[in-house]
């Protein structure tokens, strides 16, 4: 006999048959617009007028220890400290 499939949410709890009823029901009572879900985008934002390029820099162990600390001090990426660096020397908003 074959085992029931169990389904999780994202957060690793296991849906129950009960769950699952409740969900079906509130999709069949919903008028969901399935042009506007079809119409999400996945995946990462854009971050300015197209698709970002990725660019490989070599950084000595220094700096880059130092884009860390400012990173984690600013609650941010180390990405965003460096875009935010070569915006400010580049003057380009």
């Amino acid at each position: 006999m074959t085992k029931p499939k169990t389904y999780r949410t994202r957060g690793g709890r296991t849906l129950t048959d009960e769950d699952l009823d409740a969900i079906a029901a509130e999709v069949e009572e919903t008028d969901y617009d399935t042009s506007e879900l079809k119409a999400r985008r996945r995946g990462r934002p854009p971050m300015g007028s197209g698709p970002a390029d990725i660019v490989p820099v070599r950084i000595d162990p220094e700096l880059h220890a130092a884009i860390e600390a400012r990173a984690q001090a600013d609650h941010t990426t180390t990405s965003e400290i460096i875009r935010e660096a070569v915006r400010r020397f580049v003057n380009v908003a």
